[in-house]
Parts: structure tokens; sequence; C-alpha cells
């Protein structure tokens, strides 16, 4: 209940907190900036993401540059790869833990702790990169996500969104819900309980891992991101047809992770500083995909790849199954029956605000 009710406090009063200590200081006061009288802090961060993803591993250097730089450089934070300082997929835990000061993930990875974390990534046919922020910073949700995060005591901080991703590579077409059946298939979290619902043996396996499982054709489709990051990996070296849209994740939003017990040892301009740091991050991210993606996707229609949508047939099986799923939930915990609630109200007044101006004035101008 004490970390609870600290988070509240910490929520009301800034956009963010978080992280954990291990740290040396000089003498002196907390003044502002960085003038010697401050600290000398070094953080360790662990990323989930490989370093080849500049765009997605990029977030946490951003964070780490602009830290060091408004402190001048006197708070460092030095970023790992998934797979350098701990596995890519045990990056809550190792923050939970303090093994490391910082993670960097998505935290839809976790749902086997706690099924109500997906929301902080997002959920299929949820909400979008700009829903998920205005639900973050003005719908409350930020502060709902920060109750399900104390148990694991940490402080998360929204890290960045690669926007509306694509719905996979797949070796032949899936024109209908059969279709499905049996595939063999990469995809996390909600979208993965949704698939498998629909008769899909679902792996989950991290990304630097993914290439290789579809070329020796342990899997025979996959999801990642969108094209930027697709094309990077190689995806359509292997399978040449590409679905989209990526209804399982409308948004996803990527978290920093901050150890409380670290965050309390931090001077309280640190703690300023790294709230706005986590802020920037998350900005020039989705604006970093919005600048890649078209000419990505450009580059892989002419290379060929075979890009369709999924069947409305499809669609509506998933649909289906993703309000069931997400109502069993809600109906044995009731928490993750608030937090639904909650998302799901913002998510309708949202939608019908977007589909008017939004909608019409890009129906107009589109090619």
């Amino acid at each position: 209940m004490k970390r609870r009710s600290f988070v509240k406090k910490t929520t009301a009063g800034v956009v963010g907190a978080g992280i954990v200590a291990g740290c040396g200081s000089d003498s002196g006061d907390a003044g502002s900036g960085g003038g010697s009288s401050n600290p000398r802090v070094t953080w360790r961060l662990a990323s989930s993401f490989s370093r080849s993803l500049d765009t997605i591993y990029g977030a946490a250097e951003v964070l780490a540059e602009r830290v060091s730089a408004m402190t001048g450089g006197r708070f460092t934070i030095r970023c790992y790869p998934g797979g350098e300082l701990v596995p890519a997929l045990e990056v809550l835990g190792a923050t939970q833990s303090r093994t490391v000061h910082m993670g960097h993930t998505a935290s839809y990875y976790y749902v086997g702790k706690n099924p109500a974390l997906a929301f902080d990534t997002g959920v299929p046919f949820g909400l979008t990169a700009r829903q998920q922020n205005a639900w973050f910073y003005h719908g409350g949700g930020l502060e709902l996500m920060r109750s399900v995060f104390a148990d694991f005591n940490i402080l998360n901080f929204p890290g960045g969104n690669t926007g509306t991703q694509m719905g996979g590579w797949f070796r032949r077409p899936v024109e209908t819900a059969a279709d499905l059946r049996g595939l063999k298939m990469r995809i996390p979290a909600v979208g993965g309980q949704v698939m498998a619902r629909l008769g899909v043996n679902v792996q989950l396996i991290s990304g630097g891992e993914i290439y290789s499982a579809l070329e020796r054709g342990a899997i025979d489709a996959t999801e990642w991101v969108g094209p930027y990051d697709d094309e990077k990996l190689g995806l359509n070296k292997i399978a040449n047809h590409y679905y989209y849209p990526g209804w399982w994740e409308p948004s996803a939003n990527l978290s920093f992770y901050v150890n409380i017990d670290a965050w309390n040892e931090l001077p309280e301009n640190y703690r300023e500083i790294l709230a706005s740091a986590t802020a920037e991050a998350n900005v020039k991210m989705l604006a970093a995909y919005d600048a890649k993606n078209p000419a990505a996707l450009q580059r892989l229609i002419d290379g060929g790849t075979d890009v369709r949508p999924f069947s409305a047939e499809i669609l509506a099986a998933a649909k289906r199954e993703t309000d069931a799923y997400l109502d069993e939930n809600a109906a044995s915990d009731a928490k993750y029956a608030e937090i639904l609630n909650a998302y799901r109200a913002f998510g309708d007044a949202s939608r019908r605000w977007f589909a008017t101006a939004e909608r019409a004035y890009t129906e107009y101008t589109r090619p």
C-alpha cells in the first residue's frame, strides 16, 4: 500500500518518475541543471531490443543523451541491448530486482505476470498512438498503469511508440479464418492469445531470433513492427505476403521502467530531468517511424512484396475473440476490469472525434 500511495502522489505531481540507485555522489546540494554541486550518478539501462533496430532501441539512447546534456554529464545512463546484460524478455524482472537501474521494453511481454500489463503497450482493436498518449497524459491511464507497476517496485514512463503496426509476414496467403488454423506464428501478448483462440500455434520469441526461425521453418508467419524495422530484419527475403493492418497493435507503446528505490535516491532536479527526457524520447520515436516507414514500404513494394489487407472475415473473427478474451479477464479481476472500462470509455470518445475531422481529411487528401 505504501508503494501504491507513493506512485499516486508522483503521478499527480510529475508526468513521470522512476529509477534505481547504485551510484556514487559528490557532496553538495542538489542545485539546478548540471552544476558541479550536483552528485555524479551512473545507471545501467537494459533494453529488450537489439542495437541494429536503431529506431526502437534508439529511444533509450535519446533518453541517455538528453539526461547527460541536461546535467552537464553528471547523470549518465549506459544502455545495453537485449541479451547483453539480461535476456531480452526479462527486463521487467531485472529492473524489479535492481539488477539494472532502468529498463526499456514492451510491457505486454509480461502479461504472464499480470494480464493488465497489456494496456501499457496496447491491446487488439484498441487505442492508436495518439490516443494512447492522450489516455496516459490526460485520461488517467498513466496513474492506472502505475498502480499495477507498483506491485513490481517499478515506476513506468511512456517510452516511444511505433504507431499502428503491419499485420505481419506469411509464407502463404490467409484469406479466411480457417486458413489460420494450425499456422505457426510468432506473435506475443494479447494478439497471441487471440490468434491461439483462432487456432494458431503461437510462438513467443525475441526480435533477434525471428529471421532464423522463419528461415528454418520453425514458424510459418511472424509479426514484428512495420516496414522500416521489418526490412531491417530481412523478413521480406523469406515470406512474401505482407498483411495489414496489425489489428493486435493499433498502438505499441514502449515503456521506460525505473526501480522505485533508485528513484527515491535521486535528487529532485534529476527526477524532473529524467521525466522530461522520457517524454522527449517518447515523441521522437513515433516521429522517426512516421518519417521512415513510407519510404521503406515503397522499397518493399518495388522489390516484389505482396502487400494485402486482412479479409473482413478474419478481422471480424479476431474482433469477436478479442472482446471475449478481454471480458473474461475482467470478470475474474477487479483491477483489470477497472482499467479495461476506463480504456474502452476513453477509446469510444476518442474515436468519435478522430472519425470526424481526421478521417475526412485523410480520405480526401490521400493519393
